[in-house]
């Protein structure tokens, strides 16, 4: 690892002030928990000069709005999440994200801004010896090599899949993000933050380099609304989704009047299927329907050469979510 600065901010604007305004791998970044920024250093992905240390700044916080919206500090760390009571009550789903993210020591010292940010899981990306597509090489070695896995959607020219299990929760609550930066304060939708391969390789996210994440703020649910986010993972004590699903519905008595389904570790985003949650609306809670879900989940799905069970588990992990809201 190369040596760097740690720099310790005592506001806000003093933090973005220390943070470079053109991104490159070796300038200046925000850390928190360090639970993946310190992994990526240690595979030479990124040599920053400097870590701006923000965990200083009072942004750890969960806090109900009198509009009845959940405001999380950046900072938060996710086991804070994970038990927090009124989560627990509210927004069951966010809930069930956090406390299925990696194990409790890491979930002690990962943040809800670190995890909303990690970079790609991708084997080729994080080999420090290897040079993909993503790290300035000529060809995404996933698309042609081992590509167990990559993503089946939104891939291209880079295929890793999307490793927050709290985005994928958050995009289907409807929350969005407060940053500030030199510019000022900002509030973006958590759905337009992450940006595909096809757009941008350098980046996942739509944030500046000298921008901060403040908080997330999670919109009050609605009257009855259900809510549920359930994830496949290979490994049984803790490791990355191979396929997760975040599932929000609304009925009037037995049919479901509205519906948003968000999908997990199968794009470099995460993924929202507006086809399942189409098939769902109008419809009983009932088995047929979430099987006519899962169907149209992955209409769209290209799989590589070794990922086509992801297809499969897409599916299933579906209706599994939608049997455990009925």
């Amino acid at each position: 690892m190369r040596p760097f600065d740690h720099r310790t901010p005592t506001s806000i604007d003093e933090a973005i002030a220390a943070l470079p305004a053109e991104r490159s791998r070796t300038g200046a970044q925000v850390i928190a928990g360090g639970q993946d920024l310190l992994t990526v250093m240690k595979d030479r992905i990124d040599e920053p000069e400097a870590l701006v240390d923000i965990g200083g700044l009072g942004l750890a916080r969960i806090d109900e709005a009198k509009s009845g919206d959940l405001v999380i500090g950046a900072t938060t760390t996710i086991q804070a999440i994970a038990d927090s009571e009124v989560i627990a009550k509210r927004f069951p789903a966010l809930r069930e994200a956090a406390r299925s993210v990696a194990s409790p020591q890491i979930r002690s010292q990962g943040t809800l801004g670190g995890n909303l940010n990690q970079r790609p899981r991708c084997p080729y990306y994080r080999h420090p010896d290897v040079t993909c597509f993503k790290k300035g090489g000529n060809v995404c070695l996933a698309e042609f090599g081992f590509s167990k896995y990559a993503a089946i959607f939104g891939g291209g020219p880079s295929y890793f899949s999307h490793p927050s299990d709290m985005a994928t929760a958050l995009v289907a609550a409807g929350a969005s993000v407060d940053v500030s930066g030199p510019e000022g304060d900002d509030t973006i939708p958590l759905d337009a933050y992450y940006v595909l391969p096809d757009a941008a390789l350098d980046t996942e996210t739509v944030l500046a380099p000298n921008q901060v994440v403040r908080s997330v703020v999670v919109p009050a649910p609605t009257a009855g609304e259900r809510s549920t986010y359930l994830k496949f993972k290979e490994r049984a004590s803790y490791d990355f989704a191979l396929a997760a699903v975040a599932v929000t519905v609304n009925l009037d008595g037995d049919t479901i009047v509205s519906a948003r389904v968000v999908l997990g570790g199968v794009a470099p985003t995460p993924w929202p299927s507006l086809e399942a949650a189409a098939a769902l609306v109008g419809r009983p809670m009932s088995p047929e329907t979430w099987k006519a879900a899962g169907e149209a989940a992955v209409a769209d799905a290209v799989p590589l050469d070794h990922n086509g069970y992801k297809v499969h588990l897409v599916k299933g992990v579906l209706y599994r979510a939608l049997e455990s809201l009925a």
